[in-house]
């Protein structure tokens, strides 16, 4: 079943694609092995995290950057990350509802995602996501983030072109010094730039990336938008191809990507952990009898995390 389905994604089936990041999402028991066997098959396309506040137009900037990718012939994957309803635990906006147009392009393919409850701002299934449709060969994929402003820097963890975009006359510059948002962003886009403060904004920007040194010696771009009407989307692709080009020349960003792997390897290796632990040590119920314990003041947490980790054996 796996090895068919492994086929099928990587013959670009759309049917496969969408069963596939439901098993990742699902958390289905041959999820690891198709994560596994598809592995090898990515690192082909370059995938594109657009985050920033609500309001921002981050949704209307993918809009227009996936029709523009599509004007030059490449195939475009968008992964839109909702927040999740607090009943199914699903995606509860529904990008594609925002995204007619690409939805009937056989050469888009668009998923909404939840966070489910995930401070980053990404789920974990997300990262994985982005695997399958690398692998399914989509030239470009776009991650547009849920939005929650100081929760969204976990974007780096599965963005090869982090885009931070801010509204002029929003007070998002200063937001996004507070979130340490500025640290990841390898495009700062100013979208709305009809509006009045862009020029505010543009300088309070140049005059932040101009007080930090990167590294890799990359002065991130500003770039202004409108993306309503289409203005700017030209320049922005320009950045992101340029950033791109320049990222895979450059042993400072490969060094930047094995920390980003070495973080995935310690969060599938603390999320398989404590799986087990919670499988094999607990009966049903048990834990929520500690909570209730706790609750009620008549166990403290730590002594039970204490007697927890003692029974843990690593075999």
């Amino acid at each position: 079943m796996t090895a068919s389905l492994v086929d099928r994604i990587l013959a670009c089936d759309l049917r496969a694609i969408a069963r596939a990041i439901s098993k990742i999402e699902n958390d289905a028991p041959d999820a690891n092995e198709l994560l596994k066997a598809l592995f090898a098959h990515t690192g082909k396309g370059v995938t594109i995290g657009i985050t920033g506040a609500p309001g921002a137009g981050k949704s209307s900037l993918v809009d227009k950057l996936a029709m523009h990718y599509r004007s030059l012939g490449k195939t475009v994957g968008i992964i839109a990350v909702d927040p999740s309803s607090p009943f199914s635990g699903g995606a509860i906006l529904g990008d594609r509802i925002r995204m007619q147009t690409l939805a009937n392009d056989p050469g888009v393919y668009i998923r909404s995602m939840a966070t489910r409850g995930n401070l980053g701002g990404l789920a974990r299934a997300t990262v994985d996501a982005v695997a399958v449709l690398d692998a399914a060969g989509y030239d470009r994929t776009l991650v547009e983030t849920v939005g929650v402003g100081q929760d969204e820097v976990d974007i780096v963890k599965t963005a090869d072109v982090s885009v931070v975009v801010l509204v002029p006359g929003m007070g998002d510059d200063i937001q996004a010094i507070k979130a340490g948002i500025m640290e990841i962003g390898d495009i700062f886009v100013i979208n709305k730039a009809e509006r009045d403060g862009v020029e505010r904004t543009e300088r309070e920007l140049i005059a932040l990336l101009e007080m930090a040194e990167r590294s890799d010696g990359w002065r991130p771009p500003i770039v202004r938008t409108v993306a309503t009407q289409n203005k700017g989307i030209v320049e922005f692709v320009e950045a992101i191809e340029t950033y791109a080009s320049f990222k895979k020349q450059q042993q400072a960003s490969l060094e930047r990507s094995a920390g980003v792997a070495e973080n995935r390897i310690v969060e599938l290796l603390r999320e398989r952990l404590l799986r087990r632990i919670l499988s094999e040590l607990f009966a049903p119920g048990e834990l929520q009898e500690l909570a209730l314990a706790v609750a009620s003041r008549q166990r403290d947490p730590y002594s039970i995390v204490e007697e927890i980790v003692g029974k843990v054996q690593i075999k």
